[in-house]
């Protein structure tokens, strides 16, 4: 039997390749509002972050996920994926 494919994602804070559903997602909409997918399922564009404090920080401090995004990122998405982040921990 052929192995399922596993869909891999490279985290925008330490540049490794993760799976998919071992990823946070943060999607900007066409409207051009910023939110976290859990799901990975929402319309837009979108940036993963493995599931680590410090890929968070690697992104914020290299501002990253706005570069991911092309455009800014609030505070508020950034405590959103910092509580997220503990929770699973």
């Amino acid at each position: 039997m052929q192995e399922k494919h596993i869909p891999l994602r490279k985290c925008i804070g330490c540049g490794e390749m993760i799976g998919k559903k071992g990823a946070v997602r943060v999607v900007r909409s066409k409207d051009g509002e910023i939110s976290v997918d859990l799901t990975g399922k929402k319309a837009g564009r979108g940036a993963y972050l493995c599931r680590n404090l410090a890929c968070l920080e690697l992104a914020r401090k290299g501002r990253k996920l706005e570069r991911g995004l092309k455009c800014a990122i609030p505070d508020e998405i950034y405590e959103i994926l910092e509580k997220e982040l503990t929770s699973d921990q």
